[in-house]
């Protein structure tokens, strides 16, 4: 059960994510992380007494690559006019409030509440089109999202480098999902919350004021968004959508 439960979380490929998000950017981020581990690490400890803080505070920057995983209804076989339904991933951006709770020496409570600027594109394929002209159905979203999580740090290495692990699940509301050009424009019907399990690993640099973190992330949606809308050809042929991101995340601390 544990080894398929990872198995579904990891779902989300290297190979799907790097169609929208440039693998040179985690190639960059980790050679950058190796660099400056060393050379930051041989100066005296940075930031000695923080490691007894039990609250502390950052900001977030990152990057997403968000896309649906379709599951296809038994209506799809049958029609006629839709030969090809898929989600492709799109980029977008995360803004958010780092809050941290030391429970243990090497254990975190995370909790990061966060305004997500996405969009999750349906593919269609219908009859009479070319594979240049497929009709996309672009679902422009901001999200409110309510991250917890639980945060595993190594020791300090050469005084101000560690590494972590975390894992943990999260809320999504769609604050986009009732506007008046949503509503017009609809293809498919969305449900307004979407809940995630989340994975992901970082590099913690200890600067003499901040702390500098490269983050890296991925989330599978556990619920179907989906609504079904029988009036809909174009949702009678979904029979789940499940969201699919990797974020990529700056965080300064303090």
């Amino acid at each position: 059960m544990v080894q398929t439960f990872i198995r579904n979380i990891l779902d989300l490929h290297w190979n799907k994510v790097s169609r929208c998000f440039d693998s040179k950017v985690f190639k960059v981020l980790v050679l950058l992380a190796l660099v400056l581990a060393p050379l930051y690490g041989q100066a005296q400890m940075n930031l000695q007494d923080h490691d007894n803080k039990k609250i502390h505070f950052g900001i977030l920057l990152g990057f997403n690559s968000t896309r649906f995983h379709v599951t296809h209804s038994n209506d799809f076989i049958k029609n006629d006019s839709i030969y090809v339904l898929e989600s492709p991933t799109t980029p977008g951006f995360n803004l958010g409030i780092v809050s941290n709770f030391q429970l243990t020496p090497r254990i975190d409570l995370r909790v990061i509440p966060t305004l997500i600027f996405a969009e999750k594109d349906l593919r269609y394929v219908v009859k009479g089109s070319t594979i240049e002209g497929d009709p996309i159905d672009p679902i422009e979203s901001i999200y409110l999202d309510l991250p917890i999580g639980i945060k595993y740090k190594s020791d300090r290495f050469y005084n101000n480098f560690r590494f972590y692990v975390l894992a943990g699940g999260k809320i999504d509301f769609d604050m986009a999902s009732n506007s008046k050009k949503r509503r017009a424009n609809d293809i498919v019907k969305l449900s307004q919350f979407d809940y995630s399990a989340e994975v992901g690993f970082g590099f913690e640099f200890y600067f003499p004021l901040f702390i500098f973190s490269p983050e890296f992330k991925i989330a599978n949606g556990l619920n179907n968004v989906h609504s079904p809308t029988p009036t809909l050809i174009y949702s009678d042929v979904i029979d789940k959508l499940r969201s699919r991101t990797f974020t990529i995340s700056l965080q300064f601390e303090g």
